[in-house]
């Protein structure tokens, strides 16, 4: 099942290191002719990747968990979270919403944030406004992060890849959709300058790529105190959509480490490759 907690309490004398996973558009391919039983069958098949691994302890779906939103299709997904074996977080897609009114009955308020282990996750809800974050939503992450100061890393979730523009740097990163949004977002106007004006380590997290041979499947990028990462899955190789393991396609989850003194590493896990690591570090993606 979704798991919410707060964990204000920290102990510098202990090892404040963990790792958790993210993983974007996990209900996999796109299609009304896809035969769906929850999550996308690759990335079932490394559930007890994820179990075997005890420094994972909680897990960050970056949105479009389910192709339809409707209660039949989120069961299906709480049962599968029981496999997993570890606390599940979301950040809701374009997907997840198109009933909000069943995903909010279910999950709760799709914008929140959580202490865990000195290091604070934020999670946002572009999709109640095109793509900006705005109004309640952006008073309410002021506020987060006035009242938050004293924290390490600043982790920040949602689904759409909100950095993307069709005149900056991450042009050529090829979306799964522009689904909804606005001509002109107020990401770069008024919420890239609220985390790169902190001290702490920013890493920004969305969920929105992978689906189809039309979009890549990860990205990264750093400058300053800020990093981008982005993850997706549903592109699957040839037969590969229903977990057959042909070695083919870029599907992928993150782990993300967190180690003693509190620096940041990722591992770029391939889903549908004969090797997990076959899609090299994540750290090594050039922007085109």
């Amino acid at each position: 099942m979704f798991f919410a907690c707060e964990d204000n309490s920290v102990d510098d004398t202990l090892d404040n290191s963990y790792s958790f996973f993210i993983a974007g558009h996990v209900y996999g391919k796109p299609g009304n002719d896809i035969v769906r039983d929850g999550l996308h069958p690759p990335f079932k098949n490394k559930f007890s990747l994820i179990n075997q691994n005890s420094n994972i302890e909680f897990g960050i779906f970056l949105g479009d968990i389910v192709w339809e939103s409707n209660e039949e299709n989120w069961n299906n997904v709480d049962k599968d979270l029981i496999d997993i074996g570890k606390p599940t977080f979301f950040a809701v897609g374009n997907h997840d919403i198109e009933n909000r009114e069943i995903f909010e009955s279910r999950y709760g308020n799709t914008y929140y944030h959580f202490m865990h282990r000195g290091d604070l996750h934020i999670f946002l809800d572009p999709n109640l406004d095109n793509w900006n974050i705005s109004n309640e939503q952006l008073e309410y992450l002021k506020e987060t992060l006035n009242n938050n100061n004293n924290v390490d890393n600043i982790f920040v979730s949602f689904h759409q890849m909100l950095w993307w523009s069709n005149d900056n740097i991450y042009q050529n990163v090829r979306l799964n959709s522009k689904e909804g949004r606005a001509e002109l977002i107020n990401f770069w106007s008024e919420i890239e300058p609220l985390f790169s004006s902190l001290e702490n380590n920013v890493i920004m997290m969305a969920g929105d790529l992978g689906a189809g041979g039309w979009a890549d499947s990860f990205m990264f990028h750093n400058y300053d105190n800020i990093t981008f990462v982005a993850s997706g899955m549903g592109g699957c190789g040839t037969n590969n959509c229903l977990g057959n393991d042909d070695g083919i396609g870029d599907d992928n989850f993150v782990i993300i480490n967190v180690d003693i003194n509190k620096d940041v590493s990722y591992e770029l896990i391939a889903i549908n490759r004969n090797n997990t690591n076959e899609l090299g570090d994540l750290t090594d993606y050039i922007l085109p």
